[in-house]
């Protein structure tokens, strides 16, 4: 499993799909794919205000989830995208009751990830499904190129000698 973070949130209108994408939480930046999931444009908003912090004075469906959990003495441990299948993914909420009991429950992966926001719980991707579905994020690739330019250019700057600068050169 890779432990993942919310990259961006497209909340679409009309015929414009609403995606939240995942990207690696590798603090090396060796892994530079992303996996974008299709949502739905409510369980975007959900995971929007959850990304932003915002509060309603009336629970969403989703703090009523987390609050029913903690009142029955539950924890969310963290959320898994288990596998997919065409275009359809799909998920688990991964609870531990107070004794220690621990629970799987299916999930849509907008939902579980909604949730996993909202109780800070861990966000994982079976590698699998990275395999399957990711792409790579062209945006950390050409920050890697500009960073390789900048470095053979710094090199070359700080290699230069006055005889590089004279008529004569041969």
């Amino acid at each position: 499993m890779i432990r993942m973070d919310i990259k961006t949130i497209v909340v679409g209108a009309g015929p414009v799909a609403s995606l939240v994408v995942l990207n690696p939480r590798d603090s090396s930046g060796a892994d530079t794919r992303v996996l974008p999931i299709r949502i739905g444009t409510v369980e975007a908003s959900a995971i929007g205000m959850a990304v932003d912090g915002s509060v309603h004075e009336r629970p969403m469906t989703h703090d009523l989830l987390r609050d029913v959990i903690a009142t029955l003495g539950a924890t969310v441990s963290g959320i898994a995208i288990t596998r997919v299948e065409g275009t359809t993914f799909f998920a688990q909420v991964n609870l531990i009751e107070r004794e220690g009991q621990r629970h799987s429950i299916d999930s849509r992966p907008s939902d579980a990830i909604a949730l996993a926001l909202r109780t800070k719980a861990p966000i994982w991707v079976a590698e699998d499904v990275m395999q399957t579905a990711s792409y790579p994020d062209f945006t950390a690739v050409e920050k890697d190129e500009e960073s390789k330019e900048a470095a053979e250019f710094h090199d070359f700057v700080e290699n230069l000698t006055p005889e590089d600068f004279s008529a004569e050169k041969h």
